[in-house]
């Protein structure tokens, strides 16, 4: 897949979330204020948070989008690892609101009970985003894209928040009305923890973090390159959905010049096709070769 239509792929699954938050979110804020439903208010709360954070991994992806320049000679892919980490703020902000707001209404005790409505609307707001993470999921899977794998982990994140203040609204017609706000105070705790989730991550591949069982996987591969004597050094970054790598081979120290570098184009075109490596800096060392000496007593 070309890099074009990776990006075509993952604008189209971010372009539907956008779509089914717009619509969820005035669906449930409108019900939910009109049937007495808080747990609703928040999951609709919720969801227009997710529109300003897919706004803001579109306007990311976008950006990455920018070919190499003088200030950037790797490119602008890291865009959408930031606008991943906006998106994760903005979800945080929105949780601790909706959070404050469901633990003042217990305290006070200010609750009605919703409507069957409400809960009706939640479970059909729960289906809706199953499938559009099911179908994001697939494509962040196909693409390796941050952006979207962050969209469709809120999408499922936010069928769950659904089905739990359905679970809260129908608890209520059973009389049991602080359900319903304690389902609020479970959807903001989900929503806070979605941010964290995103944030975690993105920090860490902004700060260059990589994962080590997955640099092992590749030190590994490397070695099965034939001449390659040792993995003396590796070193990796993620660079948006693409890796940076750098790392030091040895190999027998007969070799020339050329056949050194026939053996660091094989271990850049595997590690390529299989790791999603954009950039590969390889330093060869000679391989030290320890003789046995006998000696005849």
């Amino acid at each position: 897949m070309t890099e074009q239509k990776a990006q075509a792929k993952v604008e189209r699954g971010v372009y539907l979330s956008l779509a089914a938050y717009i619509m969820l979110s005035f669906l449930k804020l409108g019900v939910g204020w009109v049937y007495s439903s808080e747990a609703l208010v928040a999951d609709g709360l919720n969801n227009s948070t997710d529109i300003l954070a897919s706004l803001a991994v579109l306007i990311g992806l976008k950006i990455s989008k920018k070919p190499a320049d003088r200030d950037h000679p790797y490119g602008h892919l890291r865009a959408e690892t930031i606008a991943s980490m906006i998106a994760s703020f903005i979800m945080v902000v929105i949780g601790l609101e909706v959070l404050i707001s469901a633990i003042k209404s217990i305290v006070a005790f200010e609750i009605e009970s919703p409507s069957m409505i409400a809960g009706v609307t939640a479970i059909f707001s729960a289906l809706i985003m199953l499938a559009v993470y099911k179908y994001n999921i697939k494509l962040a899977r196909q693409t390796d894209s941050q952006g979207l794998k962050a969209a469709a982990l809120d999408n499922r994140s936010d069928a769950f928040v659904s089905i739990g203040a359905a679970v809260g609204i129908f608890g209520a017609q059973f009389g049991v009305i602080w359900l319903d706000p304690l389902a609020a105070v479970l959807v903001a705790i989900m929503i806070i923890k979605t941010g964290w989730d995103i944030f975690y991550e993105t920090s860490h591949n902004l700060s260059d973090g990589f994962d080590y069982e997955e640099g092992k996987k590749m030190e590994k591969q490397i070695l099965n390159v034939k001449g390659v004597k040792q993995v003396r050094d590796l070193k990796a970054r993620k660079h948006g959905n693409s890796v940076i790598l750098d790392v030091t081979i040895h190999v027998h120290p007969d070799l020339n010049v050329i056949e050194s570098h026939a053996i660091t184009e094989q271990l850049e075109n595997e590690l390529k096709n299989k790791y999603k490596v954009e950039s590969i800096s390889v330093h060869v060392e000679p391989h030290e070769i320890r003789k046995e000496v006998e000696t005849n007593e």
